[in-house]
């Protein structure tokens, strides 16, 4: 690091000895400005950091509680089980067609090696966001779970479970053999008020 000194201004020179030192008496206690770069944070504002992320990730976890995900397994299915179910009002034409892979699949979602609570979440999420984009036909990849523990087909179970409680599901069947077959879902949702309004103008331009 360069020493400071403090020099005494050069139009000292035409003054006497006496003004110098006493302009240097004043000027004792005078130190350079350091600079640091360094950024100090707060704890407290650590703190308020924590709880903010922390209360955004209950807020959303409430979010996707109100579709009755639980945790607790109330019947277990076989892994080579059907999973099927529609709500009432569906078409029988409509569910077929369904069941027979015959709609495009606009989504896909694997949920194999997930833990059931991370299972729990992204399928709530993805169908939120589906169902906002406009999305009908989505396909779950949960797998057969042969081997899970302690309960063969735990994972598949949870979801024959979840599907029926979430309000944007109207039906969901198994898949066929080229989409998956038992170890994978189709899930049709209903239209969002959004896609309803654009299918409509498409109808008024046509006619």
């Amino acid at each position: 690091m360069t020493n400071f000194r403090l020099q005494p201004p050069a139009f000292f020179d035409a003054y006497d000895v006496d003004d110098k030192t006493a302009f240097m008496q004043e000027m004792a206690d005078v130190v350079p400005i350091k600079h640091n770069d360094k950024v100090v944070i707060k704890s407290n504002d650590v703190l308020d950091l924590a709880r903010k992320l922390k209360r955004e990730a209950i807020e959303k976890e409430e979010h996707y509680n109100q579709y009755g995900l639980s945790l607790t397994l109330n019947r277990a299915i076989d892994p080579y089980d059907v999973i099927s179910y529609k709500q009432d009002g569906i078409q029988t034409g409509v569910f077929k067609n369904l069941r027979l892979g015959k709609y495009p699949l606009e989504s896909r979602l694997k949920l194999t090696q997930m833990t059931i609570e991370e299972a729990k979440n992204t399928l709530a999420e993805a169908i939120e966001l589906n169902f906002t984009r406009g999305i009908r036909v989505m396909l779950i990849q949960h797998g057969l779970g042969i081997q899970s523990q302690p309960v063969p087909g735990k994972l598949k179970s949870y979801v024959n479970m979840w599907l029926p409680t979430i309000p944007h599901v109207i039906a969901c069947h198994s898949a066929h053999s080229a989409h998956g077959g038992l170890a994978a879902t189709y899930v049709m949702m209903k239209k969002n008020p959004h896609q309803k309004m654009i299918n409509r103008e498409k109808h008024a331009k046509r006619s």
